[in-house]
Order: C-alpha cells, then sequence, then structure tokens
C-alpha cells in the first residue's frame, strides 16, 4: 500500500470537493480544477478530509493510490495557493519580457521568439527574471520546460535560460597556449 496514498488531504475552508463517477472537480477561490477518477480507487469525503483508498489490492491498484492521492492534492493546492516556477536568463544582450499573453525571449537568436501563453498562466518578467504561475501543476511546469527548452543553458559559460534554483555543471574550456 502506498504510503502517500494513506495521507487523507486537509480540505481548506472555502474549497469544495464534488466526487464524480468520471472526475473529482475541486472548487476554491481561485478558479476551478478536476482529475480523471481510475476505478481502482475510490474516494471519501469524510470530516474535511478526503480520504483516497485502493479497491483492491492489485498491484496496479497500489500505483494508482498514490498517484491519484498526489493529484488531487495538487489541485487542492492549486485553487487555494496556485504554483509558480521561475526561470533566469542568463547572457550578454539576452532579454525576457511579457506582453499581454505571450512571452517575447531575446536569447542570441536573429530575430526574437515569441510564445503565446496558455489560458490559466500567467507570467511576469522582472529584469532577467521570469515567473510562471497558473493554478494546474502539470501545465504551468509544462511551460516553464518549453520556455527553457527555447534555449537551455550551457555548459561553458552558463548562458541560456535556467530555472532559478538549477546548478549547472560546467566544463573546462580548451586548454589554453602551453
Amino acid at each position: 500500500m502506498s504510503r502517500i496514498g494513506k495521507k487523507p488531504i486537509d480540505i481548506p475552508s472555502g474549497v469544495e470537493v464534488k466526487i464524480g463517477p468520471e472526475a473529482v472537480s475541486v472548487k476554491g477561490p481561485k478558479g476551478a480544477l478536476s482529475t480523471p477518477v481510475h476505478p481502482l480507487v475510490t474516494y471519501a469525503v469524510e470530516g474535511g478530509q478526503v480520504v483516497v483508498s485502493p479497491a483492491d489490492e492489485s498491484r496496479l491498484a497500489n500505483a494508482q493510490h498514490g498517484l491519484r492521492r498526489t493529484l488531487l492534492a495538487n489541485c487542492i493546492q492549486g485553487v487555494t495557493a496556485g504554483f509558480q516556477k521561475a526561470l533566469e536568463v542568463i547572457g550578454v544582450g539576452y532579454k525576457v519580457s511579457v506582453q499581454g499573453k505571450k512571452v517575447v525571449l531575446t536569447v542570441g537568436y536573429s530575430h526574437p521568439v515569441e510564445y503565446p501563453l496558455p489560458a490559466g498562466i500567467d507570467a511576469a518578467a522582472e529584469g532577467n527574471k521570469l515567473t510562471i504561475s497558473g493554478l494546474d501543476k502539470q501545465l504551468v511546469g509544462e511551460v516553464a520546460a518549453q520556455l527553457r527548452r527555447v534555449r537551455p543553458p550551457e555548459p561553458y559559460k552558463g548562458k541560456g535560460i535556467k530555472y532559478v534554483d538549477e546548478q549547472i555543471r560546467r566544463k573546462a574550456g580548451k586548454s589554453g597556449a602551453k
């Protein structure tokens, strides 16, 4: 049985959880999210908490148990606090700006790269830092990864787009004249 799955999820005040046959929907102060249910996992709302339990003791049920509990916990956290990822643009002449619902990156190409933001995602640029925020943890992470892929950090000078907490393994350059 999953150790993560055993923990009940607290429902904060102002959050409403509805368990349906196809999905569990969560409404909160920041918006609404839903996560699909699996037939091998059962959900129950008991006294301000959601309890997720496997329907049987099969290997697949135990695997889905922890996964579905985590997905539901992420939905609840998303509608209350939200999620955010911070990126940093490093390099001479490298810039980032947000224009409406698109991120414009100037990262050494012959043209600026424009990335349209999907619905439910907000971006804020402050100097060389870009903060991606939204309700859906998966979508926030995916948008941040796609922006990082525009110009990944290189190992010699560290130029490129990296996560703020990311450590770049540096390589020594060519040896100088002997």
